[in-house]
């Protein structure tokens, strides 16, 4: 008790979690101040994860003018293993479903159906290709493949004719979190197009971590977003 006195009185990112466990508030936004893994750590410890979920990921909304592109894990997991991938890939899913939008799911990697078996990511996400089309058989979803194999479904039919992703993937799952990092920036940079996020995925509220580095632009957004999370999750407990 005398901690979590503390730590309320202490803590925005505490309060405002332990508000909206309450319900004295319907969602939530932190983290332009401060450490990321801070603000987090609080979340996740007063919040918690979602049925059925086991950890809190992060995932970024790309609206370029080749299309809108939803990547992660750009923010939370370093690296994570083909049961945290299984997890993290169907997540992913049912968060894009919620934008309204038909996930198109491609699980990247340094190596392309097979073509680099060596590589650390080639057999882990072959793993966890398994284990999502047991859990999730409705899934379009493929992989290992390359990031332009997953744009590209003539490049990708190349490799392998039979693969069971159409057209142009708009889920991009990376395999590690610094390469969902580099890529989102990349992608944001060179593309000319807009950026949302981190959305948290996993949690069991409507609560999500920003950055920093967050603008005014990106925090209105994300404040939508948040807006539109917390109406869909009461519609859905409603139900």
């Amino acid at each position: 008790p005398a901690e979590a006195k503390h730590k309320i009185s202490s803590s925005p990112t505490f309060l405002g979690s332990v508000m909206v466990r309450l319900g004295l508030a319907d969602a939530m936004l932190t983290g332009t101040v401060g450490p990321f893994a801070k603000h987090l750590n609080s979340v996740r410890r007063v919040a918690g994860y979602q049925q059925g979920a086991t950890q809190l990921a992060s995932m970024m909304i790309l609206f370029l003018p080749t299309g809108t592109f939803f990547l992660s894990d750009t923010h939370v997991s370093a690296s994570p293993n083909e049961e945290e991938l299984t997890e993290l890939a169907i997540e992913v899913a049912n968060a894009v479903r919620r934008f309204g939008v038909t996930p198109k799911i491609a699980l990247l990697s340094r190596s392309n159906f097979g073509s680099r078996p060596e590589a650390d990511s080639s057999q882990k996400i072959k793993a966890a290709l398994g284990r999502i089309r047991k859990l999730a058989p409705d899934l379009e979803i493929d992989g290992e493949m390359h990031a332009d194999a997953a744009l590209s479904e003539h490049i990708r039919n190349y490799s392998m004719p039979n693969s069971t992703l159409k057209g142009q993937a708009n889920t991009l799952i990376m395999p590690r979190g610094d390469a969902a990092h580099i890529s989102y920036n990349l992608l944001k940079m060179l593309g000319g197009g807009t950026s949302v996020g981190p959305i948290m995925v996993g949690c069991a509220y409507p609560i999500h971590v920003l950055t920093n580095s967050a603008s005014v632009r990106g925090i209105v957004n994300m404040t939508a977003v948040a807006v539109v999370d917390a109406q869909v999750r009461a519609a859905q407990e409603s139900a």
